[in-house]
This record gives C-alpha cells, sequence and structure tokens, in this order.
C-alpha cells in the first residue's frame, strides 16, 4: 500500500508515524514544498514547543476550540492529552507541566520534540520527499486509488492524508475544493489588538491580570501584556480567537474594554479605597490594588489626577473617572499583529465532510485530513498541537 501524506508539519510526521505503526508493510511518503520540516514545532513556545495541556478531561479540553469542540470531543475518546504524554514517553521525552497548565518537553528545548518525530519517523521507514509540493489530487478511478500532482511528477497512491496546515486566503484551499469539499473560509486567529495612537503603548512591557471584551460578549479574563503595538498577553490572544470571526467582519476596528481589575466591579473598587487609610499618602502611591506602579500612575494621569496630590484631597468626580478608567478602560483598535509563532487561522475543509473517529472524508473513501486544513482552531496554549497530534494520529490508522 503506498500512502502519500502532504505536509512535513506536527500533524502530517504525527500522521506518518502512526500509518507506519498501524500498517508496517505500507510504504509512506511525506511531501513537503519546502525544505523545513516541522517549523511551527521549532519556533512555537519560545523555541521551547508548547506540546501539549494539561487538561485530562476530553470533554474540558474540547472546550478551548472555539472552532471544532463538538467534532474533537469523538476524536478526543480515540487519542487525547493522555496518551500523547505516553508517546513522548516512549521516544525518550518526559513532559513537565507549568503552573498555567502548558506542557513542555523537560529539556525546554523544541529540538527535543523535533528530533523525537524525526527519529520516529526514520525508525519507521517513513519516506520524505521535500520541495515536493502537491497542487492537485485526483481519484484514480480504475484502481480506487488517487494521482497526486507535486511538480513535474505525478505518483498513484492507494491512501491520502493531508495535512497541509491553514491558509490566509481561500485560494490556498482550491485544490482541495476541486474534489468536492466545501472550505470555510479562513480568518486569522490569536493576534494582538493594535493601537496605533493610544499613549497605553508607553507602558510596553507592563503585564496585569485583566479582563478584556469587545461589545457585549462574557470577555476573557488573564494576563495582559503592553506592546508597543499596543495590547497582547493570553487574554487578549483568547478573546481574537473566540471572536476571530466578528473582528474580521468589522476590518479589525473596534472599541476594546479592559477591565484592569479583573472581575471587580465598581462597588468593590470603591470599597478597596476606603479600606485603606490613604488620605495622606500622595496619589501615586495610593493603589489598594497592587497594580504595576507605571499603570497606576498612567491612570491617575488619564483621570486628570496629579501624582503628587494628597489622595484625601482628591475630589469625587476625579475619583470616579479613576475608577471608571480602572474597571472599564476604552481602547479604539486598528488593525492587528500576528503573534508570532502562535499564528493559526480559522477555516478550512468544513467538518461536517470528514469523520471525526477516522478522519476520512465523507466525500471520498482512502482520503484523509489532520491538523489546520481542518475548521479547527484552539486558543493560546498548547490545544492547536494537541489537536494536530489528535488528528493526526487518527488519520494514520487509515481506517473506514
Amino acid at each position: 500500500m503506498e500512502v502519500a501524506v502532504i505536509g512535513g508539519g506536527a500533524a502530517g510526521f504525527f500522521a506518518a508515524i502512526s500509518a507506519a505503526h498501524h500498517h508496517p508493510h505500507a510504504t509512506i511518503t511525506i511531501h513537503e514544498k519546502t525544505d523545513k520540516l516541522l517549523r511551527k514545532v521549532r519556533i512555537s513556545g519560545g523555541g521551547r514547543c508548547n506540546v501539549t495541556h494539561h487538561q485530562l478531561e476530553n470533554r474540558k479540553l474540547a472546550k478551548h476550540y472555539p472552532r471544532g469542540e463538538r467534532f474533537l470531543r469523538k476524536a478526543f475518546e480515540r487519542f487525547a492529552v493522555k496518551d500523547t504524554i505516553a508517546w513522548f514517553e516512549t521516544q525518550g521525552v518526559a513532559l513537565k507541566v507549568e503552573p498555567d497548565g502548558r506542557m513542555f518537553p523537560t529539556t525546554d528545548d523544541s529540538k527535543t520534540i523535533t528530533t523525537a518525530l524525526l527519529g520516529a519517523a526514520e525508525k519507521a521507514g517513513v519516506r520524505i520527499a521535500l520541495h515536493s509540493s502537491v497542487s492537485r489530487i485526483e481519484r484514480d478511478l480504475p484502481h480506487g486509488g488517487y494521482v497526486i500532482h507535486h511538480g513535474p511528477q505525478r505518483s498513484v497512491v492507494d491512501r491520502v492524508i493531508v495535512t497541509t496546515g491553514g491558509h490566509p486566503k481561500a485560494s490556498g484551499y482550491s485544490w482541495l475544493a476541486e474534489l468536492g469539499h466545501t472550505v470555510v473560509p479562513p480568518a486569522p486567529s490569536l493576534f494582538t489588538f493594535n493601537l496605533p495612537n493610544d499613549p497605553i503603548r508607553e507602558l510596553m512591557g507592563v503585564a496585569v491580570p485583566a479582563k478584556v471584551r469587545i461589545g457585549t460578549n462574557a470577555g476573557m479574563l488573564g494576563p495582559v501584556l503592553i506592546t508597543h503595538w499596543g495590547l497582547s498577553g493570553p487574554a487578549v490572544l483568547r478573546l481574537s480567537a473566540w471572536e476571530a470571526r466578528q473582528l474580521q467582519e468589522v476590518g479589525y476596528r473596534c472599541t476594546v474594554h479592559v477591565n484592569w481589575l479583573g472581575e471587580r466591579g465598581e462597588e468593590e473598587a470603591r470599597a478597596a479605597f476606603t479600606e485603606h487609610d490613604m488620605d495622606r499618602k500622595h496619589a501615586q502611591n495610593a493603589d489598594p490594588f497592587d497594580l504595576p506602579d507605571r499603570l497606576w500612575c498612567h491612570q491617575l494621569q488619564k483621570a486628570g489626577i496629579a501624582l503628587e496630590k494628597p489622595w484625601g484631597e482628591v475630589g469625587k468626580r476625579d475619583r470616579n473617572r479613576l475608577i471608571d478608567r480602572l474597571i472599564n478602560d476604552r481602547f479604539e483598535m486598528e488593525g492587528k499583529t500576528t503573534y508570532k509563532e502562535e499564528f493559526v487561522t480559522a477555516g478550512g475543509i468544513a467538518l461536517e465532510e470528514v469523520d471525526p473517529r477516522t478522519m476520512q472524508s465523507r466525500l471520498h473513501r482512502g482520503l484523509y485530513f489532520a491538523g489546520e486544513i481542518l475548521d479547527i482552531d484552539g486558543v493560546t496554549g498548547g490545544f492547536n498541537f494537541q489537536a494536530a497530534w489528535t488528528t493526526g494520529h487518527i488519520a494514520g490508522r487509515l481506517e473506514g
């Protein structure tokens, strides 16, 4: 049996290794259009590789995917976080859990992961074809297989696993649409909010637990990082994922609301000021919330309160203005910036056309999909890699 895996990323390698394990007599070839294998694995997590997330309950795990939750609930029954941890252990790779649940190799080096994947593929006899860009797939109707066109060459294979990842433009999926598959239009996910004209950017490097929302949604709670572009950090990235479609529709121009006090409201904020004897303190030293000094002073100035003014002399109107800035700060978003290695695309092959228990196309027998080519995307924290391991492993079984 000849198997073509199209794409040399995380899902592609895991699918090829799985196929070799489940079908030891098959000939398996990974077709990679560049000369760079496992690129996202190498650069993810700042070069440490956020392999997965320590969420062992599958239903809770699936809730971290803005698109694909129901589909993945079924897939996780076959391969989930425990299986990922176990597989890497068989390759001599130990993973550690960080306080926020993210899991990394104990070496803190993504090379540990790429070495394990490359080694497992080599040991299994997986062939790798670099600079092999597949531009078309055709059904080989007389034999029930497929003809794949890669560059000037054509190959006849029995099974095809597509793992080419997401594309920023719908045209990147045209060769699959030619097979009759529905392509959900792509939309960027996981990006920072650009605030080009806001002085908050002067606080670059400040990070604080906060709640961020757009419009009337419930918002996201977590660390917010101020950058020279605007706002980033886990809370912003999660919000960008859940609101990917809405933000695309408005051209990444909207009002962003930030509660720098997390989930505390107006009454709690007012109470905090009365719980501390601060009347003799200068305003710059009268912070009852333990905010970063630079942020606190910035908010005082936005509220029109002099830093050296004794807190007891700050009038009611100024205090009200400050509380409003603390619990409902407003920023005008004008554009986005890709979040380095965490770039993810929503959209791809419509999930209703794929069997979640096999990853096989419901339209074409012997055609499988895995990874970000599917209309699946998770929030930051190791969830996208887990989707790649899960769908890749299942697709490699070549069932159905």
